[in-house]
Order: structure tokens, then C-alpha cells, then sequence
């Protein structure tokens, strides 16, 4: 096996630990959730909490790489609990446009105090050297994954 094969296959286990991490993450997150909260509803509400503004539900779905269809359903649920604002776009008489609410705003802090027992006990578990060794190298990951979605060059 080449060298090139070696991180080809480190690579591999990286993003198969990611995924198990994921699958178990999500798991726990909405266990923890208030009734009814799922995990795409907080991705939702924590990408409003982020970047605030204003999004069309395409550009939405098209950010979280989904379906119109499964983007417009999410945004159906946050707007029936009024964590989410679903406005007709002035610009395009046809279009909608997308932003938290305040009850959105308080949603998300909500869940992230409520991830904090789970948090804690993670970091006291591993402790904190493992947390912050790993934010840079996903943080650039993610990037750069990103930059390959949007068919950008990435790492040039």
C-alpha cells in the first residue's frame, strides 16, 4: 500500500468516525430537545441564530442540501410554532422570504442551554485539549467541503 493509499484510508476512518459521531449526536440532541423539536428544525433556527437576515426557502434548502419540498416542510413546522417568520418577498411578488422570530431567537437559546449538561459532561469526560485541537482542522474541512459544493477550488 502507497502512502497515498495510507491517507486515503486515514481519510476514510476520519470521515466514518464523523458520521457515527453525527448519527449519535443527533440522537442525543433530540432527546433532550423540547417536545417536538427535531434536529433539522434547530439546524434551521441555528442558521438564522448565526448569519441572521433573511433567507428564501430555495437558498434555505439549497444550504442545507435538501429538497424544496422537504426544506418547505421544515419551514411549515417553525412557522406554525412561530419560531420563524414567512414573509411574500416585495421584489418577487411570487417568492417568500424566511426569518426567526423572536420565540425563534428564544427557541434556539432554549436548546443550546439544555445541550449544556450533555456538553459538560462530554468535555469532563475527554477534557478540553481534544474540543479545541479539533475546531481548526474541521472548521477548514468544512470549507472546504463547502467550496467543493459550490465548485470552488479548494485548498488553492
Amino acid at each position: 500500500m502507497s502512502r497515498t493509499d495510507d491517507t486515503i484510508d486515514v481519510a476514510f476512518r476520519v470521515f466514518n468516525e464523523i458520521g457515527i459521531v453525527s448519527q449519535l449526536a443527533a440522537t442525543a440532541f433530540e432527546r433532550i430537545m423540547p417536545a417536538g423539536m427535531t434536529l433539522a428544525q434547530f439546524t434551521v433556527l441555528n442558521h438564522f441564530a448565526r448569519l441572521g437576515g433573511e433567507r428564501r426557502p430555495t437558498d434555505l434548502a439549497r444550504a442545507f442540501q435538501v429538497t424544496k419540498a422537504t426544506m418547505t416542510s421544515t419551514l411549515q413546522k417553525l412557522d406554525a410554532k412561530a419560531l420563524v417568520a414567512v414573509t411574500s418577498d416585495a421584489r418577487d411578488g411570487r417568492g417568500r422570504l424566511v426569518s426567526l422570530t423572536d420565540a425563534g431567537r428564544a427557541m434556539h437559546a432554549d436548546c443550546i442551554a439544555r445541550l449544556h449538561p450533555m456538553l459538560r459532561e462530554l468535555v469532563g469526560a475527554i477534557g478540553p485539549e481534544p474540543f479545541k485541537a479539533a475546531l481548526d482542522p474541521l472548521t477548514r474541512l468544512r470549507e472546504t467541503l463547502d467550496a467543493m459544493r459550490e465548485g470552488g477550488n479548494p485548498g488553492r
